[in-house]
């Protein structure tokens, strides 16, 4: 469904939950998180759910994660080398 296009050659290290990974570049957060299988942005502070990117044009909120200490929709952010994202995600969560 969301396959990457062979014409994106950037890729970044970034720092997800704690862990160094390697995204594709020019594209948003959530984007790049897609890309590489991990679709759970958050979870949902009422019903404890994990939520992932719905929208990706910055209308539903469901991307909303902290990055580099700020929240922010990871749809509306570019990706950038030594980014920190912080989803809050908690063992037994359902994150991926």
């Amino acid at each position: 469904m969301f396959n990457q296009e062979s014409t994106v050659t950037a890729k970044f290290e970034i720092v997800l939950d704690g862990e160094t990974i390697a995204v594709p570049g020019d594209m948003s957060v959530a984007a790049a998180l897609l890309a590489i299988g991990k679709i759970t942005t958050r979870t949902s502070p009422t019903a404890k759910e994990p939520r992932s990117p719905h929208c990706l044009m910055g209308i539903c909120f469901e991307c909303l994660m902290e990055i580099d200490g700020v929240q922010r929709q990871a749809c509306m952010t570019e990706v950038h080398e030594g980014m920190v994202i912080n989803r809050g995600i908690k063992e037994g969560e359902g994150g991926k």
